[in-house]
């Protein structure tokens, strides 16, 4: 399995098209009720104390204590996000907001950023957080297997110290996006940290670990946190290897919130007044990856029939249960510079039929499509894709995968598979990371040199406007042509029982910032 893949599902991606070009210092990443979710009286007062039970989604057999290793589990991911802080996160008023760096400012040419650390960062051994720590922790992580895709275009000898609290990273080419590189899997450990002490490792975060058992952990309130005053207790992290195990749980009243539940879940949830369901809408990106480099799905004309063949209302209605939203073929659909004018594509089966001829695919063969059940309604998704394309006269056999067998041998190799990201705020994230020719996860071998220069030439353009023109001549290039059919994207669900308040309601990697939330009890 990618080292890298599973993170990026937690990770909210993009800066946006604005903001990110002057120097800034963003505001902290926020929290606070999402829109549907009870918060109390309006006259209540955030308090101290409590514990907080939160259920995550995670298997034993794939459990790390590796802030840069494999994290194929939600609750590592969430203990570990607790536990130690990246650069940036994301932000209520902004795309990107500060945490470990508390500003960060680009050179003219747009290669070289110079990031400035947070005053009063301390590790949770009192010792004060810096530059050095920062590039060692950037190298480390540079060095992984997949340290490549990263940090893109960043090489190990483009990451130094200016100084105690300046770290400089200089990219191979202009990125005016290279901050949203810092939100991902940038935790930041003390400089020369053996692999061996990696487990009971001090961190920077608003919480330090108190014990952790087989996937479980306990942490406990850091009063020291350089981000501001953290309100609960103690957080419990609990591990559960099905959605609707981790459902059950926080109905009996034995766990306090259930992370990513699905929407099967909240269907059950709408009736109990109890229970609150906290909706993150398009938070997580859910398309099918159509081999473009070679094989049966290379022909552009066969891809588009593929995509003329979807019926995209019933498939959020049935696979999402309503939880989700149509999508056009376009990924990042959250970010302010998604091309909402591109006409929304819709079901034409004659046409599909035309396109078909037109290329000479062979409607008498069934092509395999590889899905996992990773998540709610991914391989649900792939047998409603199935029936629904067989109306076009393309037989499709759905395969289910072993999770492992599918990230190790599937992924970015298969001629048609399922994927899914949970992130969904930056076109220029999945430019990136999966479309550009030398992508390091260019899912479908996708390349295309008039999709390549719009994403540098956009990267290089330090105009907002100019620069959001550019973004949308890249999302027609890959509307037109892609190897996506992204045919909706899932909300993101919480449960919480009715004294939690004040969770985080930013999506993918937002929803890990805990230290505002509090118990009204």
């Amino acid at each position: 399995m990618s080292v890298t893949r599973r993170e990026l599902l937690w990770a909210t991606a993009g800066i946006g098209a604005a903001g990110a070009l002057a120097a800034c210092a963003g505001s902290k990443g926020g929290s606070g009720s999402a829109a549907g979710v009870a918060s109390g009286s309006a006259n209540e007062q955030p308090r101290t104390g409590g514990t907080l039970k939160v259920g995550a989604l995670g298997r034993a057999s794939a459990i790390t204590r590796d802030p840069h290793g494999t994290q194929a589990n939600e609750s590592d991911y969430l203990i570990i996000s607790l536990l130690y802080d990246t650069l940036t996160v994301p932000g209520d008023k902004t795309n990107t907001a500060a945490r470990l760096a508390a500003s960060w400012k680009p050179s003219e040419d747009l290669r070289t950023w110079r990031f400035t650390l947070a005053d009063g960062a301390t590790f949770h051994d009192g010792t004060p957080v810096t530059a050095e720590d920062v590039v060692w922790s950037l190298k480390r992580l540079r060095a992984t297997p997949s340290g490549k895709s990263r940090l893109p275009g960043i090489q190990p000898e483009g990451i130094r110290a200016e100084d105690a609290r300046t770290v400089v990273l200089v990219s191979d080419y202009a990125n005016a996006d290279l901050p949203l590189l810092t939100r991902l899997t940038t935790f930041v450990l003390k400089k020369d940290t053996k692999d061996d002490a990696l487990a009971g490792a001090p961190g920077t975060g608003p919480f330090t670990l108190d014990w952790y058992r087989d996937g479980n952990a306990r942490l406990v309130r850091n009063d020291n946190w350089y981000g501001g005053k953290v309100l609960l207790d103690a957080v419990e992290v609990r591990i559960f290897e099905s959605p609707q195990a981790m459902a059950n749980a926080l109905l009996a009243g034995q766990i306090d919130v259930a992370s990513n539940v699905g929407a099967v879940a909240a269907r059950t949830a709408e009736t109990r007044k109890d229970i609150q369901i906290l909706r993150r809408p398009n938070d997580m990106a859910m398309p099918i990856v159509m081999r473009a480099a070679d094989g049966p799905f290379a022909d552009a004309k066969v891809r588009e029939a593929l995509r003329l063949s979807v019926d995209r209302d019933a498939m959020v209605k049935q696979v999402l249960s309503g939880y989700g939203t149509v999508g056009n073929d376009i990924l990042g659909t959250g970010d302010p510079a998604y091309a909402k004018d591109i006409p929304q594509r819709k079901r034409d089966l004659d046409r599909a039929r035309q396109l078909l001829a037109e290329a000479g695919f062979d409607t008498t063969r069934t092509y395999d499509l590889i899905t996992t059940e990773d998540i709610a309604g991914l391989a649900e998704s792939a047998t409603l894709f199935a029936t629904q394309v067989r109306e076009a006269g393309v037989r499709i056999n759905v395969v289910k995968q072993d999770s492992k067998v599918f990230w190790d041998a599937t992924w970015l190799k298969a001629p048609l598979y399922t994927s899914y990201w949970g992130t969904n705020d930056s076109v220029v994230f999945f430019a990136s990371k999966t479309m550009l020719s030398d992508a390091g996860q260019n899912e479908a071998g996708w390349q295309e040199p008039s999709f390549d220069e719009a994403y540098r030439t956009a990267m290089a353009t330090a105009d907002e406007a100019a620069r959001t023109t550019l973004l949308h001549q890249l999302q027609e290039i890959e509307y037109a042509r892609s190897g996506y059919l992204l045919w909706g994207m899932a909300d993101g669900i919480d449960l919480a029982g009715s004294a939690v308040r004040d969770l985080p309601r930013l999506p993918g990697y937002g929803r890990v910032q805990l230290e505002k939330t509090w118990l009204a009890r």
